[in-house]
Protein backbone atom coordinates (compact mmCIF):
# COMPACT_ATOMS: atom_id res chain seq x y z
CA UNK A 1 0.00 0.00 0.00
CA UNK A 2 2.84 2.40 0.11
CA UNK A 3 3.27 2.58 3.90
CA UNK A 4 6.78 1.71 5.26
CA UNK A 5 6.67 3.48 9.02
CA UNK A 6 3.69 5.40 10.22
CA UNK A 7 3.56 9.23 10.19
CA UNK A 8 3.75 11.28 14.16
CA UNK A 9 0.19 11.49 13.76
CA UNK A 10 -0.18 8.06 12.78
CA UNK A 11 1.55 6.85 15.65
CA UNK A 12 -0.26 8.30 18.56
CA UNK A 13 -3.29 8.98 17.03
CA UNK A 14 -3.84 5.14 15.50
CA UNK A 15 -3.65 3.45 19.73
CA UNK A 16 -6.18 6.51 21.47
CA UNK A 17 -8.46 5.73 18.07
CA UNK A 18 -8.61 1.66 18.66
CA UNK A 19 -8.99 2.48 22.35
CA UNK A 20 -12.66 4.04 21.83
CA UNK A 21 -11.45 7.17 23.05
CA UNK A 22 -12.77 11.00 21.88
CA UNK A 23 -9.60 12.95 19.92
CA UNK A 24 -8.25 16.11 19.06
CA UNK A 25 -5.47 15.95 16.51
CA UNK A 26 -3.99 18.99 15.29
CA UNK A 27 -0.95 18.54 13.11
CA UNK A 28 0.22 20.64 9.93
CA UNK A 29 -1.05 19.15 6.67
CA UNK A 30 0.77 16.60 4.74
CA UNK A 31 1.43 14.26 7.93
CA UNK A 32 -1.03 11.74 7.28
CA UNK A 33 -4.13 12.81 9.12
CA UNK A 34 -6.55 10.80 6.70
CA UNK A 35 -4.85 7.42 6.95
CA UNK A 36 -4.15 7.79 11.03
CA UNK A 37 -8.52 7.76 11.34
CA UNK A 38 -9.08 5.58 8.30
CA UNK A 39 -6.86 2.52 9.44
CA UNK A 40 -7.70 2.23 12.80
CA UNK A 41 -11.78 2.95 11.54
CA UNK A 42 -11.85 0.35 8.85
CA UNK A 43 -10.93 -2.12 11.89
CA UNK A 44 -13.64 -0.95 13.89
CA UNK A 45 -16.00 -1.16 10.72
CA UNK A 46 -14.71 -4.57 9.97
CA UNK A 47 -16.06 -5.97 13.83
CA UNK A 48 -19.09 -4.15 13.48
CA UNK A 49 -22.30 -5.86 11.85
CA UNK A 50 -25.24 -4.31 10.31
CA UNK A 51 -26.35 -2.57 7.14
CA UNK A 52 -26.70 0.61 8.63
CA UNK A 53 -24.13 3.83 8.71
CA UNK A 54 -21.92 3.30 11.42
CA UNK A 55 -19.75 6.29 10.81
CA UNK A 56 -19.51 9.89 9.76
CA UNK A 57 -16.65 11.53 8.15
CA UNK A 58 -17.91 15.53 7.96
CA UNK A 59 -14.98 17.56 5.73
CA UNK A 60 -15.15 21.04 4.24
CA UNK A 61 -15.33 20.53 0.60
CA UNK A 62 -16.22 17.97 -2.21
CA UNK A 63 -12.90 17.52 -3.52
CA UNK A 64 -11.53 15.93 0.05
CA UNK A 65 -14.45 13.99 0.23
CA UNK A 66 -13.56 12.27 -3.09
CA UNK A 67 -10.33 11.96 -2.06
CA UNK A 68 -11.45 10.34 1.07
CA UNK A 69 -13.66 8.08 -0.70
CA UNK A 70 -10.62 6.93 -2.81
CA UNK A 71 -8.45 6.19 0.39
CA UNK A 72 -11.27 4.43 1.83
CA UNK A 73 -11.32 2.28 -1.59
CA UNK A 74 -7.70 1.53 -1.08
CA UNK A 75 -7.20 0.79 2.04
CA UNK A 76 -10.57 -0.87 2.44
CA UNK A 77 -10.56 -3.00 -0.89
CA UNK A 78 -10.31 -6.35 0.82
CA UNK A 79 -11.83 -6.04 4.09
CA UNK A 80 -15.77 -5.46 2.71
CA UNK A 81 -16.15 -2.46 4.78
CA UNK A 82 -18.25 -0.04 1.82
CA UNK A 83 -18.40 4.36 1.84
CA UNK A 84 -20.05 6.76 0.10
CA UNK A 85 -19.10 10.67 -0.62
CA UNK A 86 -22.22 12.37 -0.46
CA UNK A 87 -21.50 16.45 -1.47
CA UNK A 88 -23.34 18.64 -4.09
CA UNK A 89 -22.78 19.67 -7.25
CA UNK A 90 -23.48 17.21 -10.20
CA UNK A 91 -26.65 15.87 -12.14
CA UNK A 92 -29.66 14.54 -10.64
CA UNK A 93 -28.54 11.03 -10.46
CA UNK A 94 -25.65 12.06 -7.91
CA UNK A 95 -27.89 12.96 -5.43
CA UNK A 96 -30.30 9.62 -6.45
CA UNK A 97 -27.22 7.63 -5.84
CA UNK A 98 -26.63 9.18 -2.48
CA UNK A 99 -29.72 9.04 -1.52
CA UNK A 100 -29.72 5.45 -2.60
CA UNK A 101 -26.18 5.08 -0.40
CA UNK A 102 -28.05 6.25 2.74
CA UNK A 103 -30.84 4.08 2.75
CA UNK A 104 -29.19 0.73 2.34
CA UNK A 105 -26.63 1.75 4.36
CA UNK A 106 -22.95 2.41 3.27
CA UNK A 107 -20.67 1.34 6.50
CA UNK A 108 -18.98 5.26 6.21
CA UNK A 109 -20.14 8.41 4.53
CA UNK A 110 -17.95 11.20 3.60
CA UNK A 111 -19.81 14.08 3.48
CA UNK A 112 -20.15 18.14 3.53
CA UNK A 113 -21.86 19.40 5.71
CA UNK A 114 -24.71 21.22 3.50
CA UNK A 115 -25.64 18.29 1.14
CA UNK A 116 -25.98 15.90 4.25
CA UNK A 117 -28.34 18.03 5.82
CA UNK A 118 -30.29 18.20 2.57
CA UNK A 119 -30.59 14.55 2.92
CA UNK A 120 -31.25 14.63 6.73
CA UNK A 121 -34.28 17.03 6.12
CA UNK A 122 -35.77 14.52 3.38
CA UNK A 123 -36.02 12.40 6.41
CA UNK A 124 -34.38 8.64 5.29
CA UNK A 125 -31.13 8.95 6.95
CA UNK A 126 -30.74 6.84 9.77
CA UNK A 127 -28.10 7.14 12.17
CA UNK A 128 -29.35 4.95 15.15
CA UNK A 129 -25.94 2.69 14.48
CA UNK A 130 -23.73 5.47 14.39
CA UNK A 131 -20.59 5.02 16.44
CA UNK A 132 -18.03 7.35 15.07
CA UNK A 133 -17.89 10.71 13.82
CA UNK A 134 -15.03 12.50 12.36
CA UNK A 135 -14.81 16.10 11.79
CA UNK A 136 -12.00 16.55 9.43
CA UNK A 137 -9.97 19.99 8.61
CA UNK A 138 -12.28 21.11 11.36
CA UNK A 139 -10.97 24.81 11.30
CA UNK A 140 -11.45 25.29 7.76
CA UNK A 141 -15.35 24.49 8.22
CA UNK A 142 -15.67 27.01 11.31
CA UNK A 143 -13.73 29.37 8.38
CA UNK A 144 -16.22 28.76 6.08
CA UNK A 145 -18.91 29.26 8.40
CA UNK A 146 -20.36 25.65 9.00
CA UNK A 147 -20.61 25.83 12.47
CA UNK A 148 -24.16 25.89 12.67
CA UNK A 149 -24.43 23.07 10.25
CA UNK A 150 -22.03 20.87 12.40
CA UNK A 151 -23.91 21.50 15.15
CA UNK A 152 -27.24 20.69 14.05
CA UNK A 153 -25.55 17.50 12.34
CA UNK A 154 -24.53 16.24 15.56
CA UNK A 155 -27.78 16.38 17.59
CA UNK A 156 -29.00 14.35 14.95
CA UNK A 157 -26.59 11.65 15.69
CA UNK A 158 -26.13 8.84 19.22
CA UNK A 159 -24.73 10.66 22.15
CA UNK A 160 -22.86 7.25 22.70
CA UNK A 161 -20.39 7.38 20.28
CA UNK A 162 -16.81 8.37 19.32
CA UNK A 163 -15.78 11.49 17.96
CA UNK A 164 -12.61 12.77 16.65
CA UNK A 165 -11.64 15.77 15.36
CA UNK A 166 -8.85 17.19 13.19
CA UNK A 167 -7.25 19.85 12.52
CA UNK A 168 -4.38 22.21 11.16
CA UNK A 169 -4.57 24.80 13.49
CA UNK A 170 -6.21 25.40 17.23
CA UNK A 171 -7.89 28.38 17.28
CA UNK A 172 -10.16 29.51 20.06
CA UNK A 173 -13.27 28.30 18.06
CA UNK A 174 -12.05 24.73 17.37
CA UNK A 175 -11.48 24.50 20.99
CA UNK A 176 -15.12 26.02 21.76
CA UNK A 177 -16.51 23.56 19.43
CA UNK A 178 -14.19 20.41 20.46
CA UNK A 179 -15.96 20.98 23.95
CA UNK A 180 -19.44 20.81 22.92
CA UNK A 181 -18.78 17.44 20.85
CA UNK A 182 -16.10 15.59 22.25
CA UNK A 183 -16.04 14.01 25.87
CA UNK A 184 -12.70 14.44 28.04
CA UNK A 185 -10.80 14.04 24.55
CA UNK A 186 -7.37 12.91 24.14
CA UNK A 187 -5.13 15.60 22.54
CA UNK A 188 -2.35 15.12 19.91
CA UNK A 189 -0.40 18.72 18.94
CA UNK A 190 2.36 18.28 16.70
CA UNK A 191 4.19 21.43 14.95
CA UNK A 192 1.02 23.60 14.22
CA UNK A 193 1.42 26.07 11.77
CA UNK A 194 5.31 25.37 10.33
CA UNK A 195 6.14 24.36 6.79
CA UNK A 196 7.23 21.16 6.38
CA UNK A 197 11.02 21.27 6.36
CA UNK A 198 11.63 20.25 3.24
CA UNK A 199 9.92 23.22 1.42
CA UNK A 200 12.48 25.99 0.02
CA UNK A 201 10.59 29.39 0.31
CA UNK A 202 11.34 32.18 -2.02
CA UNK A 203 9.69 35.46 -2.14
CA UNK A 204 9.56 38.38 -5.01
CA UNK A 205 8.81 41.87 -4.34
CA UNK A 206 6.60 42.69 -7.58
CA UNK A 207 4.02 44.95 -9.05
CA UNK A 208 1.07 43.46 -10.13
CA UNK A 209 1.35 43.83 -13.08
CA UNK A 210 5.06 42.48 -13.72
CA UNK A 211 3.70 39.29 -11.94
CA UNK A 212 2.64 37.49 -15.50
CA UNK A 213 6.22 38.38 -16.30
CA UNK A 214 8.06 37.21 -13.52
CA UNK A 215 6.13 33.96 -13.75
CA UNK A 216 7.11 33.35 -17.05
CA UNK A 217 10.70 33.99 -15.57
CA UNK A 218 10.34 31.60 -13.19
CA UNK A 219 8.87 28.86 -15.47
CA UNK A 220 11.86 29.20 -18.18
CA UNK A 221 14.49 29.28 -15.37
CA UNK A 222 13.20 26.96 -12.92
CA UNK A 223 13.53 23.10 -13.31
CA UNK A 224 9.74 23.06 -13.02
CA UNK A 225 7.60 19.62 -12.99
CA UNK A 226 4.36 20.93 -12.28
CA UNK A 227 3.25 23.90 -10.78
CA UNK A 228 0.48 25.05 -8.80
CA UNK A 229 -0.66 28.55 -8.44
CA UNK A 230 -2.59 30.00 -6.18
CA UNK A 231 -4.60 33.33 -6.78
CA UNK A 232 -6.95 34.94 -4.59
CA UNK A 233 -10.37 35.79 -6.57
CA UNK A 234 -12.16 34.00 -9.69
CA UNK A 235 -11.40 36.14 -11.74
CA UNK A 236 -7.89 36.81 -11.29
CA UNK A 237 -7.35 32.85 -11.76
CA UNK A 238 -9.22 32.87 -15.22
CA UNK A 239 -6.79 36.20 -16.17
CA UNK A 240 -3.87 33.86 -15.35
CA UNK A 241 -4.69 31.33 -17.19
CA UNK A 242 -5.15 33.17 -20.29
CA UNK A 243 -2.13 35.09 -20.25
CA UNK A 244 0.45 31.56 -20.00
CA UNK A 245 -1.90 30.03 -22.51
CA UNK A 246 -1.13 32.97 -24.72
CA UNK A 247 2.48 32.01 -24.41
CA UNK A 248 2.17 28.27 -25.49
CA UNK A 249 1.95 27.26 -21.58
CA UNK A 250 -0.48 24.18 -20.68
CA UNK A 251 -2.14 25.92 -17.85
CA UNK A 252 -5.76 24.95 -16.76
CA UNK A 253 -7.95 26.28 -13.69
CA UNK A 254 -10.32 25.49 -10.62
CA UNK A 255 -12.15 27.09 -8.61
CA UNK A 256 -16.29 27.54 -7.51
CA UNK A 257 -17.06 29.10 -11.01
CA UNK A 258 -16.22 25.78 -12.33
CA UNK A 259 -18.77 22.73 -12.35
CA UNK A 260 -18.17 19.48 -10.51
CA UNK A 261 -16.98 17.40 -13.62
CA UNK A 262 -15.14 20.39 -14.80
CA UNK A 263 -12.93 20.45 -11.36
CA UNK A 264 -12.74 16.35 -11.61
CA UNK A 265 -11.31 16.18 -15.20
CA UNK A 266 -8.91 19.24 -14.79
CA UNK A 267 -7.15 18.06 -11.40
CA UNK A 268 -7.18 14.60 -13.06
CA UNK A 269 -5.26 15.67 -15.83
CA UNK A 270 -2.76 17.69 -13.22
CA UNK A 271 -2.20 15.09 -10.92
CA UNK A 272 -1.65 12.33 -14.21
CA UNK A 273 0.95 14.78 -15.11
CA UNK A 274 -1.25 15.54 -18.92
CA UNK A 275 -1.30 19.24 -17.31
CA UNK A 276 1.60 21.24 -15.91
CA UNK A 277 0.18 24.06 -14.47
CA UNK A 278 -2.85 24.80 -12.25
CA UNK A 279 -4.31 27.84 -11.16
CA UNK A 280 -6.75 27.68 -8.08
CA UNK A 281 -7.98 29.65 -5.27
CA UNK A 282 -8.03 28.44 -2.15
CA UNK A 283 -10.23 25.48 -2.77
CA UNK A 284 -7.24 23.59 -3.22
CA UNK A 285 -5.47 24.65 -0.13
CA UNK A 286 -6.46 21.92 2.25
CA UNK A 287 -5.88 18.19 2.04
CA UNK A 288 -5.72 17.66 -1.50
CA UNK A 289 -2.48 15.80 -2.36
CA UNK A 290 -0.90 16.11 -5.26
CA UNK A 291 1.95 13.49 -5.70
CA UNK A 292 5.55 14.65 -6.63
CA UNK A 293 4.69 18.52 -6.92
CA UNK A 294 7.39 20.34 -7.38
CA UNK A 295 6.39 24.36 -7.09
CA UNK A 296 3.72 26.20 -5.32
CA UNK A 297 3.35 29.66 -6.63
CA UNK A 298 1.21 32.72 -4.15
CA UNK A 299 0.43 34.89 -6.97
CA UNK A 300 -1.90 36.52 -4.57
CA UNK A 301 -0.66 36.67 -0.23
CA UNK A 302 -3.71 35.23 1.64
CA UNK A 303 -4.92 37.28 3.92
CA UNK A 304 -5.04 34.50 7.34
CA UNK A 305 -1.68 33.32 7.71
CA UNK A 306 -2.22 30.00 8.55
CA UNK A 307 -3.66 29.82 4.74
CA UNK A 308 -0.22 30.38 3.71
CA UNK A 309 0.95 27.15 5.68
CA UNK A 310 -1.69 25.02 3.94
CA UNK A 311 -1.08 26.93 0.24
CA UNK A 312 2.67 25.43 0.15
CA UNK A 313 1.97 22.88 2.28
CA UNK A 314 0.77 21.39 -1.38
CA UNK A 315 4.23 20.53 -2.08
CA UNK A 316 7.01 18.61 -0.17
CA UNK A 317 4.13 16.32 1.76
CA UNK A 318 5.60 12.82 3.26
CA UNK A 319 9.19 13.97 3.49
CA UNK A 320 9.42 15.27 -0.07
CA UNK A 321 11.19 18.35 -1.12
CA UNK A 322 9.67 21.58 -3.28
CA UNK A 323 9.92 24.58 -3.57
CA UNK A 324 7.33 27.72 -2.51
CA UNK A 325 7.26 31.13 -4.30
CA UNK A 326 5.28 34.05 -3.36
CA UNK A 327 4.85 37.09 -5.08
CA UNK A 328 4.77 40.21 -2.64
CA UNK A 329 2.74 43.37 -3.87
CA UNK A 330 3.34 46.67 -1.87
CA UNK A 331 -0.35 46.34 -0.96
CA UNK A 332 0.63 42.27 0.74
CA UNK A 333 3.99 43.44 2.47
CA UNK A 334 1.81 43.71 6.24
CA UNK A 335 0.36 40.16 5.37
CA UNK A 336 4.12 38.80 4.94
CA UNK A 337 4.94 39.86 8.07
CA UNK A 338 1.82 38.23 9.81
CA UNK A 339 3.19 34.72 8.11
CA UNK A 340 6.61 35.25 9.12
CA UNK A 341 5.56 35.99 13.13
CA UNK A 342 3.46 32.98 12.15
CA UNK A 343 6.12 30.41 11.55
CA UNK A 344 9.05 32.23 13.53
CA UNK A 345 11.15 32.73 10.43
CA UNK A 346 12.00 35.84 8.27
CA UNK A 347 11.44 34.97 4.92
CA UNK A 348 14.05 36.28 2.32
CA UNK A 349 12.71 39.45 -0.10
CA UNK A 350 14.30 39.18 -3.67
CA UNK A 351 13.36 41.96 -5.72
CA UNK A 352 12.34 41.56 -9.51
CA UNK A 353 14.65 40.60 -12.21
CA UNK A 354 16.02 43.75 -13.65
CA UNK A 355 14.95 43.11 -17.07
CA UNK A 356 11.25 42.77 -15.92
CA UNK A 357 10.99 46.36 -14.12
CA UNK A 358 11.09 47.65 -10.67
CA UNK A 359 10.46 46.20 -7.71
CA UNK A 360 8.29 48.08 -4.89
CA UNK A 361 10.40 48.96 -1.37
CA UNK A 362 9.90 46.45 1.14
CA UNK A 363 8.23 48.54 3.98
CA UNK A 364 6.27 45.98 6.41
CA UNK A 365 4.92 48.53 8.26
CA UNK A 366 3.48 50.12 5.45
CA UNK A 367 -1.01 50.10 5.58
CA UNK A 368 -2.45 49.42 1.72
CA UNK A 369 -3.94 52.02 -0.69
CA UNK A 370 -7.42 52.12 -0.98
CA UNK A 371 -7.16 51.92 -4.40
CA UNK A 372 -5.04 49.44 -6.27
CA UNK A 373 -3.82 49.06 -10.20
CA UNK A 374 -3.10 52.74 -10.28
CA UNK A 375 0.37 52.65 -8.84
CA UNK A 376 3.69 51.90 -11.28
CA UNK A 377 3.91 48.66 -13.24
CA UNK A 378 0.35 47.58 -12.25
CA UNK A 379 -2.75 47.62 -14.20
CA UNK A 380 -3.07 43.75 -15.47
CA UNK A 381 -1.96 40.89 -14.92
CA UNK A 382 -4.62 39.09 -12.54
CA UNK A 383 -3.20 39.98 -9.31
CA UNK A 384 -5.78 42.59 -9.03
CA UNK A 385 -6.41 44.00 -5.01
CA UNK A 386 -9.60 44.16 -3.23
CA UNK A 387 -8.96 47.33 -1.23
CA UNK A 388 -9.31 46.12 2.12
CA UNK A 389 -8.12 47.00 5.71
CA UNK A 390 -5.49 44.38 7.08
CA UNK A 391 -4.16 42.86 10.68
CA UNK A 392 -7.88 40.85 10.98
CA UNK A 393 -10.02 43.83 11.49
CA UNK A 394 -13.87 43.68 9.87
CA UNK A 395 -12.15 45.37 6.32
CA UNK A 396 -9.80 42.57 5.89
CA UNK A 397 -12.22 39.77 6.24
CA UNK A 398 -15.62 40.87 4.76
CA UNK A 399 -15.34 40.08 1.15
CA UNK A 400 -13.91 36.30 1.85
CA UNK A 401 -16.85 35.69 4.32
CA UNK A 402 -19.21 36.60 2.13
CA UNK A 403 -17.95 34.75 -0.23
CA UNK A 404 -17.96 31.40 2.08
CA UNK A 405 -21.55 32.21 3.15
CA UNK A 406 -22.38 32.29 -0.90
CA UNK A 407 -20.72 28.99 -0.99
CA UNK A 408 -22.45 27.30 2.31
CA UNK A 409 -25.81 28.65 1.02
CA UNK A 410 -25.05 26.71 -2.15
CA UNK A 411 -24.04 23.30 -0.28
CA UNK A 412 -27.73 22.97 1.35
CA UNK A 413 -29.34 22.73 -1.61
CA UNK A 414 -29.58 19.37 -4.05
CA UNK A 415 -27.60 20.77 -6.38
CA UNK A 416 -24.76 22.66 -4.78
CA UNK A 417 -22.17 22.38 -2.55
CA UNK A 418 -17.78 23.51 -2.40
CA UNK A 419 -15.05 21.05 -2.30
CA UNK A 420 -2.98 12.59 -1.71
CA UNK A 421 -3.25 10.83 0.69
CA UNK A 422 -3.76 9.34 -2.40
CA UNK A 423 -3.91 6.45 -0.15
CA UNK A 424 -6.75 4.92 -1.98
CA UNK A 425 -7.55 5.81 -4.99
CA UNK A 426 -5.70 5.50 -8.49
CA UNK A 427 -5.65 8.89 -9.54
CA UNK A 428 -5.41 7.88 -13.24
CA UNK A 429 -8.47 6.73 -13.08
CA UNK A 430 -11.63 8.85 -13.64
CA UNK A 431 -13.73 9.28 -10.53
CA UNK A 432 -17.33 9.03 -11.91
CA UNK A 433 -18.88 7.71 -8.89
CA UNK A 434 -20.10 4.33 -9.12
CA UNK A 435 -23.66 3.39 -7.99
CA UNK A 436 -23.58 1.96 -4.57
CA UNK A 437 -23.19 -1.58 -4.15
CA UNK A 438 -22.67 -3.07 -0.90
CA UNK A 439 -19.24 -4.93 -0.54
CA UNK A 440 -19.12 -9.03 0.44
CA UNK A 441 -17.02 -9.16 3.25
CA UNK A 442 -13.39 -10.46 2.58
CA UNK A 443 -13.10 -9.21 -0.94
CA UNK A 444 -13.26 -5.97 -3.01
CA UNK A 445 -16.34 -5.04 -5.25
CA UNK A 446 -14.38 -6.47 -8.22
CA UNK A 447 -12.63 -9.63 -6.67
CA UNK A 448 -10.42 -10.24 -9.33
CA UNK A 449 -9.06 -6.73 -9.69
CA UNK A 450 -5.86 -5.59 -7.78
CA UNK A 451 -6.65 -3.01 -5.15
CA UNK A 452 -5.78 0.85 -6.15
CA UNK A 453 -2.22 1.63 -5.26
CA UNK A 454 -2.06 4.32 -1.98
CA UNK A 455 0.70 6.39 -0.80
CA UNK A 456 1.76 6.74 3.03
CA UNK A 457 0.66 10.52 2.75
CA UNK A 458 -2.45 12.53 3.82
Amino acid sequence: MGFENATPIQEQAIPVILENKDLIGCAQTGTGKTAAFLIPLIQKLRNTPGNKIKALVIVPTRELAIQIDQAMDGLSYFTGVSSFPVYGGGQGDVFSDQKKAIIQGADLLIATPGRLLAHIKLGYVDFSSLNTLILDEADRMLDMGFFPDIKTITEKLPEERQSLMFSATMASEIRKLSNQILKEPEQINLAIAKPAEGITQRCFLVYDGKKIALLEHLLAEEEVQNMLIFASRKTSVDTIVRSLQRKNYDARSIHSGKSQDERNETLRAFRNGHVKILVATDILSRGIDIEGLSHVVNYDIPDDAADYVHRIGRTARADATGMAISFINEDDQFKISNIEALIEKELEKEKTPGSIGESPEYDPNRRPSRGRGRGRGRGHGGGGGRGRSHGGGKGQRHQGNRNRNKDRNASAKPGGDTQNNNQGGSSSNKKKKRPFRRKKKGGGSNGNAAPPSSQGKE
